[in-house]
Parts: C-alpha cells; sequence; structure tokens
C-alpha cells in the first residue's frame, strides 16, 4: 500500500488544485475580471514573447546582412 499512497497522493493533490483553479476562474461571483484571468494573462505575455523575437531577428537580420556586405566589400578591394 505504501507505494500505491505515494504515487496517488501526489496527482490527487495536482487534480484537486486544478480542479480547485478551474472552479474559481469561472465562479460567477468570485471570478476575476476578464483581463486578470490566466488566459488573457497567457496571451499577454505570448504576444510580448513574440514582439521581442521579431525585434531580436530584425536586429540578427541586419547583423548578418552588414557582416555580409562587410566580407563583400573587403573581397572587392582585395582584387
Amino acid at each position: 500500500m505504501p507505494l500505491l499512497g505515494r504515487f496517488l497522493d501526489p496527482l490527487l493533490g495536482v487534480f484537486t488544485g486544478v480542479l480547485a483553479f478551474q472552479l474559481r476562474q469561472n465562479d460567477v461571483r468570485y471570478a476575476p475580471p476578464e483581463e486578470e484571468r490566466l488566459s488573457s494573462l497567457v496571451r499577454w505575455k505570448y504576444n510580448q514573447w513574440r514582439e521581442h523575437r521579431a525585434k531580436q531577428s530584425e536586429i540578427n537580420d541586419d547583423e548578418v546582412w552588414t557582416a555580409a556586405l562587410k566580407s563583400v566589400s573587403e573581397s572587392k578591394s582585395k582584387h
């Protein structure tokens, strides 16, 4: 029985926590406003991450093109 309890107890705890969170998010009286719900917070954070990633990609592309142009101009000047 100890092995059964060792594995089922954490699963029961996680299940209970997830269920309590879901009930709290969807409760009529105590639900947080839409902008404070987990789904909107995750969406906001994901959009921030995408914007940051796009900026980094633009910066990296500029660096690659600058290095490529520099190497081309150096190879032309050697000839």
